[in-house]
């Protein structure tokens, strides 16, 4: 204990490392963290915070960085302002039940805020059904129909597979039959693997995530949390 104490005091700027430690003041120390255990809980929770920050600093290094393949890929279908000021990136899942329940909200956001755009990330990872819904989004943006699939897909009630996919693509409009040969466009495939890599590199682990500004947002979060970010999102100078 007394070595891992020494250790958390001085990294965590308690005691400083350059003075000269005689040998008595390691019993001394000893006695003191037995006497007060919360400095070592202090300690453990700067070393915590540090890191906390070191993390948070290098991710918006690296929104930075790949800011066009966040916010600006061709390939990923957009709704709300296309020239928006503000754009607000969702990794999703058509299966994943905390999606569902933030589509509502996600869908105010837009309709509330006339500069704002929103950009679709599929990033589908639970399993066969969600990669077939996800292929079959971005397969029905050659029709012209890709929102109203992708509010269709997420107002199913069950789990989304390749029948419901394919049902739910008819109930909307589309051609079924051209969905199917647009899916084998080797242009989806690619897509959903740029998402997969992009997520990986910004270490999201779950859906639903949000990106908007230099801020990774994870998990659901309600309406008034979203439009906090979007404000604030806004009022940052870029740079």
């Amino acid at each position: 204990m007394l070595f891992s104490g020494l250790a958390l005091l001085f990294a965590t700027g308690l005691l400083d490392s350059a003075r000269p430690v005689p040998s008595s003041f390691d019993a001394q120390v000893r006695q003191y963290l037995l006497q007060n255990p919360e400095i070592v809980v202090e300690s453990l929770q700067r070393l915590e915070n540090r890191r906390q920050l070191a993390d948070a600093n290098e991710l918006q290094t690296l929104i930075a960085e790949r800011r066009d393949d966040i916010f600006n890929d061709a390939a990923a279908p957009t709704a709300g302002n296309p020239e928006g000021d503000v754009a607000l990136v969702e990794f999703f899942d058509y299966n994943c039940p905390y999606c569902r329940k933030a589509a509502p909200d996600i869908q105010q956001a837009v309709e509330d805020d006339p500069n704002l755009k929103l950009v679709f990330k599929e990033w589908p990872i639970l399993g066969p059904g969600s990669e077939f819904a996800a292929r079959a989004a971005l397969a029905s943006h050659k029709q012209g129909k890709y929102e109203a699939f992708h509010h269709a897909l997420m107002g199913f009630s069950g789990r989304v597979s390749e029948s419901s996919t394919l049902t739910i693509a008819g109930d909307v409009g589309l051609d079924v039959e051209q969905l199917k040969r647009d899916m084998e466009d080797p242009a989806i495939a690619d897509a959903i693997a740029r998402n997969r890599a992009l997520a990986n590199d910004l270490r999201i682990t779950g859906t639903p995530t949000f990106v908007v500004g230099d801020e990774i947002i994870r998990g659901l979060v309600d309406l008034a949390t979203l439009q906090r970010f979007i404000t604030d999102a806004r009022e940052k100078p870029e740079g």
